[in-house]
């Protein structure tokens, strides 16, 4: 999995008046757990863009003054509820021998036969929860539509990993091609093509029976 840097600087003091003054600078109080004790630090809040504000997942690693670094992942964020800047982020100290758990988004590969015969491609996990060891963390779940058919499903055994473990119940549906209402309709309207034909072609055969014959 790819990785973003962090550079910050350790918080010598974690009081309310403190953190304060550090969001008014531009920056953001941060909690680093996993390690022999919680490590207080702080950094630009410029400098989590990259891992905050994107659909992809990625591993972050921080860099502060002094030349410690440590390897994480992103636990929790907190946002201001008007302005929506970030007040404060917790991440979790990565053990290379000890398995994480994240959520990796799912990415949908192939053309799907459903979806080009006019059905409709429903894919309620964009984002699902694995645990692996931090190596073997990948960027993306790949899922392959390129066989499912109008009511056809594709559950998440199907995307089984020999290096990670999808922590969801085997009948969970990443992906279904359901049948739209255009072509329902589209059905529907061939159908009464089909009985008004019928009705014409019996309503002749009828009208012939009938009819005198010719002297």
């Amino acid at each position: 999995m790819k990785s973003i840097t962090i550079k910050g600087s350790k918080r010598e003091s974690v009081g309310k008046a403190a953190t304060k003054a550090l969001r008014n600078a531009g920056k953001v109080p941060c909690v680093l757990y996993g390690g022999d004790q919680a490590l207080h630090f702080s950094a630009e809040e410029l400098a989590f863009s990259k891992l905050v504000y994107t659909p992809n997942v990625y591993t972050a690693t921080i860099e502060l003054e002094g030349g410690e670094k440590f390897e994480a992942i992103l636990q929790d964020i907190q946002f201001h509820p008007v302005s929506d800047k970030i007040l404060h982020i917790d991440f979790y100290q990565l053990d290379q021998a000890k398995e994480v758990t994240m959520e990796i988004p799912v990415r949908l590969i192939g053309n799907s036969p459903g979806v080009m015969a006019g059905g409709n491609l429903r894919n309620p996990y964009r984002k699902l929860k694995v645990r692996a060891l931090p190596a073997n963390l990948p960027d993306f779940i790949n899922a392959d539509i390129s066989k499912l058919k109008i009511g056809d499903k594709l559950y998440v055994t199907e995307l089984a990993s020999d290096e990670f473990s999808i922590l969801h119940p085997e009948n969970t549906v990443v992906a279904q091609v359901r049948v739209s209402r255009l072509v329902v309709a589209a059905e529907g309207e061939d159908e009464d093509e089909e009985e008004a034909a019928e009705g014409a072609e019996g309503a002749e055969a009828s009208a012939e029976q009938g009819a005198p014959a010719a002297e």
